[in-house]
């Protein structure tokens, strides 16, 4: 079974990019480019998945996670 999650890419200032994925909390990478960033995100994810499942814990259902923008005062 095929499991989809968003990600978030940011460059950083030496111009790699780190990489997240918000419905896995601590699912975090890096890489050299993005193309670098994604690949490594997508083994995170991977073993993510497998040690959720292996523990029998159950995996966060990103369909009902709500994307909102809030702007402060700066």
């Amino acid at each position: 079974m095929a499991h989809r999650y968003r990600v978030i890419l940011e460059p950083e200032p030496d111009g790699s990019y780190a990489v997240w994925v918000p419905a896995l909390p601590g699912c975090v990478s890096q890489g050299e480019s993005p193309e670098d960033a994604l690949r490594n995100i997508r083994e995170a994810i991977q073993c993510y998945v497998e040690s959720a499942l292996k523990h029998g814990e159950a995996l966060p259902d990103e369909a009902a996670m709500t994307e909102a923008t809030v702007e402060v005062p700066a």
